[in-house]
């Protein structure tokens, strides 16, 4: 049986920041008095939602990135760049909450080990082909 552990592991560690993410906007209504479904009111409290946010729409794409590149070219190499993925979004996460203009590096790092995985999923799946 081939091993995907690291691909699993790191699907698990994903979730968890999403999880956080969805905590933090709950955390930050209480914190801003901002009831919902409002999403506006306060600026510290619409980043955090951005955060949120921007996290969802990029765990979408990453997710079948992620476990595309780890069958068809390496669980190990899947599980570096989650882990790289990670690092990026809790970066973006931690820069974006206290100004918005300084969420560039930790998006940068996350979109491109996405585009990384993608890419190399097709290149996988053509060898396979």
């Amino acid at each position: 049986m081939i091993s995907l552990f690291n691909a699993s592991a790191i699907t698990l560690l994903s979730t968890l920041l999403v999880w956080y993410t969805s905590f933090n906007v709950g955390r930050a209504r209480h914190k801003y008095k901002i009831q919902a479904p409002a999403v506006t009111g306060n600026k510290v409290f619409e980043r955090i939602y951005r955060v949120q946010m921007n996290t969802l729409e990029g765990f979408v794409i990453f997710i079948p990135s992620l476990w595309l590149y780890a069958i068809y070219m390496s669980d190990k190499g899947a599980g570096i760049a989650g882990l790289l993925w990670i690092v990026g979004r809790i970066w973006y996460a931690e820069s974006y909450e206290k100004d918005a203009k300084k969420r560039g590096p930790g998006f940068l790092i996350s979109m491109l080990t996405t585009m990384g995985l993608w890419l190399g999923a097709i290149y996988g799946m053509v060898l396979c082909y």
